[in-house]
C-alpha cells in the first residue's frame, strides 16, 4: 500500500470533492471522459497556480519531471499538454465558477472577524483590468488595437476574501457590473467616484443596505441642513438634495455629504452616503479601507497567475481565473484550520516550493524559518485616499 503523502495531496484534503462531483454531474462535465476528468483538470490548474508557473508548457514540463507522483497527487496518469489545453478550451467554465463560489463561502465562514462591529458586513467594490493582445485574444475587445478583460470584485474587508466576482471584457463600464451585485440588507458597500450612478445607488437604498461613494467635483446639489462642532479633519457634515436633472430623478431622497481632509496628502475628499447612524469619522474610516481591494488585486497579480494566461480562448481564461481564486481560498482555509501565525504570502511561498515533498504539513510550517513578509500590510502599497 502506498503510504507517502505529498504536500499537494495533503492540501486537497481541505477541498470538498463531493461538492465538486455534484457540480460536475450538474453540467455533465465528465461525459465521454475516460481518463483526464474535471477533478484532475482542477488539481493540475491549482498546482500551476500554487507553484507559480508562467505558461502551460512550463506547467507540463514540471509535471513531466514528477510524472511518477502525479497519480498520487490526485492528477491522474494522463497529464499532457494536449489534454489540458483541450479541457480548458472545451469544458464548461461554469463548473469551476460554481466551485470557486463554494470555496469562497467556506473561506469567508472560517475567516470571519470583527473589525468594525457596526452590525453588517463591509464590502468594497472595484475592478482590475488585465491587458491582453487583441491579435491573440480576439474576443477581448477593449480599444481599436488593444484587448483586455476586467475582473469586477466585491471584496469582504473583514475576511479579506472576495464575496463576488464577475469577468467581462475591458470595454464594459464598471457601473454596469453594479447591477449584478447580490446586495445584503444591513451591509455596507464602499465605492470609488467611478460608481456615481444614482439609479444604482438608490437600488442599494431600497434594499435597506448602506453605501459610501466618493462624490464627483461637478456634482449639483442643494444643502438642506448642517451639523455643527465637527471633529478634527471633518470639514462639514450636511444633508443635501441632488438638483441635477437626471440625478434628482434617479435619487429623489436626501443624502448625507461628508467633507474630510487628509493631512498627510493635504487633500480634501467628499463622500456621499445614506448612512445616518454613524459618525462622520466612521464614514471616513469606512472609505479608508477601500484601498484594501487594491492590495488584494496587487497580491493576486503578483503571486498567482492571472496576468500570464495559459490559453487564448475565453473559456480557458475564465477557468484559469476561477482556479486562481480557488487557490487563494485554499491557502486561506489552510491558514485558518492549521492556526498558522504567518501571512498569506508566506504560506503560499512555503507551499509553492514544497508541493512534491513528503513532509507533513505541520512539520513543514514548524521547521520553516523565514522572514515574515506581510504584503497586505506593505507600507509601500497604495495610500489611503490615493485613487
Amino acid at each position: 500500500m502506498y503510504n507517502v503523502k505529498y504536500v499537494f495531496a495533503q492540501l486537497i484534503k481541505f477541498m470538498n470533492r463531493n461538492k465538486f462531483n455534484r457540480i460536475v454531474a450538474k453540467y455533465d462535465g465528465d461525459r465521454y471522459v475516460k481518463h483526464f476528468t474535471c477533478w484532475n483538470q482542477l488539481l493540475v490548474m491549482m498546482f500551476g497556480q500554487l507553484c507559480n508557473r508562467s505558461s502551460l508548457r512550463d506547467l507540463i514540463t514540471i509535471l513531466e519531471a514528477h510524472s511518477n507522483k502525479c497519480f498520487h497527487m490526485g492528477m491522474g496518469k494522463n497529464v499532457f499538454k494536449t489534454n489540458l489545453a483541450y479541457a480548458n478550451q472545451n469544458r464548461n467554465c461554469k463548473i469551476f465558477e460554481e466551485f470557486a463560489y463554494f470555496m469562497i463561502s467556506e473561506a469567508r465562514e472560517k475567516c470571519k472577524t470583527k473589525i468594525f462591529d457596526i452590525g453588517g458586513n463591509v464590502y468594497v467594490f472595484d475592478s482590475t483590468t488585465i491587458d491582453l493582445c487583441l491579435a491573440v485574444f480576439w474576443w477581448a475587445k477593449f480599444r481599436k488595437k488593444k484587448g483586455g478583460i476586467k475582473v469586477h470584485t466585491l471584496y469582504d474587508v473583514e475576511t479579506q476574501i472576495p464575496a463576488f466576482f464577475h469577468i467581462t471584457t475591458a470595454s464594459v463600464h464598471d457601473m454596469k457590473a453594479m447591477d449584478l451585485i447580490p446586495y445584503e440588507q444591513g451591509s455596507y458597500y464602499i465605492f470609488d467616484r467611478g460608481y456615481n450612478d444614482f439609479r444604482r445607488l438608490f437600488k442599494i437604498h431600497t434594499v435597506e443596505a448602506f453605501f459610501v461613494v466618493r462624490a464627483k467635483k461637478n456634482l449639483k446639489y442643494k444643502t438642506l441642513k448642517w451639523k455643527r462642532r465637527m471633529p478634527k479633519n471633518v470639514l462639514s457634515d450636511s444633508t443635501v438634495e441632488l438638483t441635477g436633472f437626471y440625478s434628482n430623478q434617479h435619487y429623489s431622497g436626501t443624502l448625507r455629504m461628508v467633507r474630510y481632509r487628509d493631512d498627510e496628502q493635504s487633500r480634501e475628499f467628499t463622500f456621499l452616503t445614506n448612512i445616518t447612524h454613524l459618525s462622520s469619522l466612521q464614514i471616513a474610516e469606512l472609505y479608508r479601507n477601500r484601498w484594501k481591494v487594491e492590495l488584494f488585486f496587487k497580491w493576486l497579480k503578483q503571486h498567482l497567475k492571472i496576468k500570464k494566461l495559459w490559453g487564448t480562448s475565453e473559456n480557458a481564461v475564465r477557468i484559469q481565473i476561477y482556479c486562481a481564486i480557488c487557490a487563494y481560498c485554499l491557502v486561506a482555509i489552510v491558514q485558518h484550520d492549521m492556526h498558522l501565525d504567518r501571512s498569506t504570502y508566506e504560506v503560499l511561498q512555503i507551499l509553492g516550493v514544497s508541493l512534491t515533498d513528503t513532509t507533513h504539513l505541520v512539520d513543514l510550517f514548524d521547521r520553516t524559518k523565514s522572514q515574515n513578509f506581510n504584503v497586505l500590510s506593505d507600507p509601500n502599497g497604495p495610500n489611503l485616499f490615493n485613487f
